[in-house]
């Protein structure tokens, strides 16, 4: 495999040269924030969508320059990347880290934002058309939902543990309870059912984070006619529930096909998922 370009904090450097200090935040504390992304056709897919999350976090978190995070850093920064790697043209996960810099204990030296911006091909995959995802509950752990939990976050102990499990039992996905034990998310994705004509999706109070292809999805439902509601649900739902579907950035709209003996329909998933080919904001 041919070597692989990184950004560290605007110098183009070898993906394997160490850059971490044993001061560095995101180390130390998980002082920082992430956002994936999918480049396609030559731009970044939803760009404002992951821009004003990433600006909104950045400014929760008291960064300083978080409106140096814009659409056009951002879009130009990853195609100066995608040129370096050789992936004009192609599919691409990218992958944008912001933490504090500096030192400091807990109370930080200083709130300027470092960055980290990765890029990587994404294999093209036809399961989620095909192939519904296989699913579980992780229940060993939940997570605690607070002013914090809706950020993409640098802290990602709860998704670990949750990842180990989906592991060692081979699923394709595992589905995390919030502290009162309802539907939180999934690893790495966010959650919708559709049960008795209705769309319904756990509410960013219940724990979740703030997704961009869930706020995606959800104005595409409503652009069809679907109602969506945003709740707390209750995992028994999931015995009675039509469809089951998860969202993230990457790869869009995939459908759940079962949980247990239970099996789903992808009707309304299949409806989401090409009406996502050619979906674009007018204001946009």
């Amino acid at each position: 495999m041919s070597l692989q370009f990184i950004n560290f904090d605007g110098q183009i450097i070898a993906e394997d040269q160490h850059i971490a200090t044993i001061d560095n935040r995101a180390l130390r504390y998980g002082d920082g924030l992430f956002e994936t992304m999918l480049w396609k056709d030559g731009d970044i897919r939803f760009l404002d969508f992951h821009v004003e999350r990433l600006q909104g976090g950045m400014q929760l978190l008291q960064f300083d320059e978080y409106t140096k995070f814009d659409t056009f850093f951002i879009r130009s920064k990853t195609e100066e990347l995608i040129r370096k790697n050789n992936m004009i043209g192609q599919v691409v996960r990218v992958r944008l880290i912001v933490y504090r810099a500096g030192g400091g204990l807990y109370a930080p030296d200083t709130n300027r934002p470092v960055y980290c911006l990765q890029v990587s091909r994404l294999p093209a995959s036809l399961r989620d058309k095909k192939l519904g995802l296989i699913v579980d509950l992780y229940t060993d752990l939940k997570k605690p939902y607070s002013g914090l939990s809706h950020l993409k976050s640098n802290n990602a102990l709860i998704y670990v543990m949750a990842g180990l499990y989906k592991k060692k039992f081979a699923y394709d996905e595992v589905f995390l309870l919030n502290q009162e034990g309802h539907l939180c998310e999934a690893l790495t994705s966010n959650i919708f059912v559709y049960y008795d004509k209705t769309l319904y999706t756990p509410a960013l109070t219940e724990g979740c984070v703030q997704g961009v292809m869930r706020r995606v999805v959800m104005d595409m439902a409503a652009h069809e006619g679907i109602p969506v509601v945003e709740a707390q649900i209750s995992p028994e739902i999931m015995k009675q529930a039509d469809e089951i579907f998860c969202t993230n950035a990457v790869h869009g709209v995939q459908w759940v096909m079962g949980f247990k003996q239970k099996r789903y329909f992808n009707k309304i998933s299949r409806i989401l998922q090409d009406k996502l080919q050619s979906w674009n904001y007018d204001e946009e």
